[in-house]
């Protein structure tokens, strides 16, 4: 009879435990009001894959397949289920992998797929680490069973089985199930980070490469015709027509074009030793123009992502310690050789004169948790509008550098044709034609800085690399 009445009794424990063990504390208790606060969930959309890149599949497209949850962390049970499982999508991780890369097909798309194919990332490793905290916790509203042994005070051992569920504790296992799985998304933004930062560091050592190949190849041609000129300066000193003091001058300037071209030539094998480090590969250097980047302002920063991810990590954690200051109620059995036994615990609080302030302390810290979400929002759109000025600001640059430079072209071809005529020096010529270069080499700059910039911005936002191939 006493077994029947303890199987029972834990029969009763499992019937209930669905029903009561996520539920929190009435409002109507003194100082233990249920926070207004929505619970934590991980919310995402169900994403499908697309009909490209089957045969190449990124982290999350193996990882996370059509439902980031759909086995496990949070996948329902049954409809029946939403008291234990909660919201099953994750906005945040469907978000990431609806994201589009804006690199266009070509060498930077070729120097893109090389750095994501031969990434290890430390954040790969974490995510699925928590993936599997997540899936640890999904099933923590099970009872747990284990064995107990004990000795008696005449020296007997008795083994027994203990089976526990709990009945009432206050939705801090909910939470607990919350926590998990705002984990997981952390994990998931930390990843299309790191990914989307090597994509940048690879784009950005390749187009080094070509800049420095254009700009030596710019100088080169400078430095022919400073060297042509420099022909007709010593003639002119040999002739007594012109002093020393003309000579030194264009030798000077002579040793700046050669410097510059040795700088540019350094830049450039060292960006593309560097890239064939990380990419084992090596490519052909081919400038192919900017960006598309008049779509990006409806993209949201990865740093918001983030900030809402741990936001979400950060309130779960406050409502399971909210459910910890509170009492709960637990069921258990034990079977084993010194008979059958069933009971009903409760406790697992203490109260005193600072319960009230500790639980305002717990509400506080979701404040907070809420306020980060504006300040990242706030930031997020300073840096781009930040980084729109700026690559404006570096086409403007160009075009007027680029004219500057034409003009300065034309100067110089008239001014060369007056130095024949005896109407002007041949300093004058050479002065007219370092400035011609050093405009060329600021428009050039400013062409490769605004690729830069652009790289930048889509880097930010998570736009380097197609979400569901990282």
């Amino acid at each position: 009879m006493r077994c029947y009445s303890s199987v029972s009794l834990l029969i009763a424990a499992f019937a209930v435990s669905g029903c009561l063990s996520d539920v929190q504390m009435p409002e109507g208790l003194p100082f233990l009001k249920k926070p207004d606060g929505a619970a934590v969930s991980a919310e995402v959309d169900e994403t499908t894959e697309g009909d490209q890149g089957e045969a190449k599949q990124g982290f999350f497209k193996r990882n996370f397949k059509e439902n980031p949850f759909a086995s496990s962390p949070f996948a329902k049970k049954s409809d029946t289920d939403d008291v234990q499982q909660g919201d099953t999508h994750s906005e945040i991780i469907a978000g990431l992998q609806a994201r589009r890369s804006i690199v266009p097909s070509g060498s930077y798309l070729h120097v893109a797929d090389a750095a994501l194919a031969s990434g290890a990332s430390k954040a790969e490793a974490e995510l699925r680490s928590a993936k599997l905290r997540a899936e640890a916790e999904d099933k923590n509203w099970l009872p747990t069973i284990g064995p107990s042994i004990s000795l008696s005070s005449l020296g007997d051992a008795i083994a027994s089985l203990l089976v526990e569920q709990v009945v009432f504790d206050n939705g801090r296992r909910k939470a607990d199930r919350a926590y998990a799985a705002a984990d997981v998304e952390v994990a998931a933004v930390t990843v299309s980070e790191d990914m989307n930062e090597r994509v940048f560091t690879a784009l950005s050592l390749y187009v080094t490469g070509v800049r420095g190949d254009e700009t030596a190849q710019k100088t080169r041609t400078a430095l022919a015709q400073m060297k042509s000129l420099e022909e007709v300066v010593i003639g002119r000193v040999q002739g007594g027509v012109s002093d020393r003091g003309d000579q030194l001058t264009v030798e000077s300037k002579i040793q700046d074009l050669e410097s510059t071209l040795k700088n540019a030539g350094e830049s450039a094998v060292l960006a593309r030793s560097e890239l064939s480090a990380m990419t084992k590969q090596s490519f052909v250097g081919v400038y192919e123009g900017p960006l598309d980047v008049s779509g990006l302002s409806g993209s949201q920063n990865l740093a918001v992502l983030r900030a809402k991810a741990e936001a979400k990590r950060t309130i779960a954690q406050a409502d399971s310690a909210r459910a910890a200051s509170l009492p709960g109620l637990t069921a258990g059995a034990s079977v084993g050789t010194g008979g059958t036994n069933a009971s009903l615990n409760g406790g697992g609080a203490d109260f005193g004169f600072g319960t009230g302030a500790r639980l305002k302390a717990i509400e506080s810290t979701k404040e907070t948790a809420e306020r980060s979400i504006v300040e990242a929002e706030q930031d997020a759109e300073r840096a781009l509008r930040r980084g729109q000025h700026q690559i404006s600001s570096l086409e403007r640059k160009q075009k007027d550098a680029t004219r500057l430079s034409e003009e300065s072209y034309e100067t110089f071809e008239l001014f060369q044709a007056q130095f024949k005529a005896g109407q002007r020096s041949i300093l004058e010529v050479i002065n007219i034609y370092e400035k011609a270069v050093e405009r060329d080499l600021a428009a050039l700059d400013a062409k490769y800085d605004v690729l830069i910039a652009q790289l930048e911005m889509a880097r930010d936002l998570g736009l380097l690399a197609d979400g569901d191939e990282i």
